[in-house]
């Protein structure tokens, strides 16, 4: 359970239905052109994507999403920006993006990262897992919280 959270930005789109993504940090190749795909539909759909955006594929899929014009909600692992990377900030002013933090350390850790992704899962209405093994951390998530993946050819 989280204690810790702060948020900036709009926090009228937690009432939205929303698609978690959560993305191993490693990935076949072909997995990540089909994962480009199918963040460029959700773009043109307007889709609230929830994500840490922490793997190198999330922070791709967040590069795509940004240049959308749909909501997307960012949780952090760490306390919260105290400067808002310039990336976010148009989206911010735009009130289409909300940054949550639901740790007050300095970094991210393994077990922050846990908790952000167990959070993130709660708070979602559909998850997306990409490239999660037996070996990967997502692995006991992706099981925990099979009734609400989003059954996505990919």
């Amino acid at each position: 359970m989280i204690v810790y959270t702060q948020y900036l930005g709009n926090q009228e789109l937690l009432k939205l239905e929303k698609t978690a993504f959560l993305a191993s940090s490693t990935i076949a190749s072909e997995t990540v052109l089909k994962v480009y795909d199918w963040a460029t539909e959700m773009r043109s759909r307007g889709e609230c994507i929830i994500s840490g955006f922490n793997s190198k594929l999330e922070q791709d899929v967040l590069h795509f999403l940004l240049k959308g014009s749909q909501p997307v909600i960012l949780v952090l692992a760490r306390r919260m920006y105290k400067v808002i990377p310039k990336e976010l900030q148009e989206a911010l002013t735009q009130n289409r993006l909300l940054i949550i933090s639901v740790s007050n350390t300095a970094r991210q850790s393994k077990n922050t990262a846990m908790i952000r992704n167990r959070w993130l899962c709660e708070m979602a209405d559909r998850i997306l897992f990409v490239g999660v093994t037996e070996q990967s951390s997502l692995y006991a998530l992706k099981a925990a919280f099979n009734n609400k993946q989003k059954m996505v050819t990919l």
